[in-house]
């Protein structure tokens, strides 16, 4: 059970409905995490816009986004977050034997070898940051990987880091 009550579209304030309306547009329905951030509109306003900066915006495919959002959540144990980028993998063709793939295996899942180093460096800055080492960085660029890429792989590390730990500590229920 939640420990924070969620903010309703129809008991919001006039800019919180507003926001919440674009969220429900880009969804089909808005998440209790945005209406738990709905209690402090300059936070639901600041995080709608990060995700749409990082998620919907950028030079990485949507796939490696989500599987990035998928295993930072895992390995920080969020199920929220893994519900929510699960099904996104989903909505966006990715079969159930593959998310089990990219969960377990990233080096044999279907991504190029660009993709797998970022979502493999986006891990371990979640998990360990401080023993990431030069020569790892390196090959990241060895893969191809610019720093454009790699600032914005860190960034949806970043944002998920920050989601998982807030949704955790209010125990927001998962609606969708």
């Amino acid at each position: 059970m939640s420990r924070i009550s969620v903010v309703e579209k129809n008991e919001a304030s006039e800019d919180v409905k507003e926001i919440l309306t674009e969220i429900e547009g880009a969804f089909g329905m808005v998440p209790n995490l945005f209406k738990t951030y709905s209690h402090f509109p300059p936070l639901l306003k600041a995080n709608w816009d990060k995700v749409k900066a990082l998620m919907m915006q950028g030079k990485l495919n949507r796939k490696t986004k989500e599987a990035i959002a998928v295993l930072v959540s895992k390995d920080n144990s969020c199920s929220y977050c893994v519900a929510a980028h699960t099904a996104a993998l989903k909505s966006i063709g990715v079969t159930e034997e593959e998310i089990e793939t990219i969960e377990n295996n990233i080096d044999d899942a279907e991504f190029t070898e660009k993709e797998r180093a970022l979502i493999t460096f986006a891990r371990k800055a979640n998990k360990d940051p401080n023993k990431i080492t030069d020569e790892e960085f390196a090959l990241l660029k060895q893969a191809g990987a610019d720093e454009a890429e790699i600032v914005e792989a860190l960034g949806v590390m970043e944002l998920f880091t920050a989601f998982n730990k807030f949704l955790d500590s209010l125990n927001v229920e998962v609606n969708f």
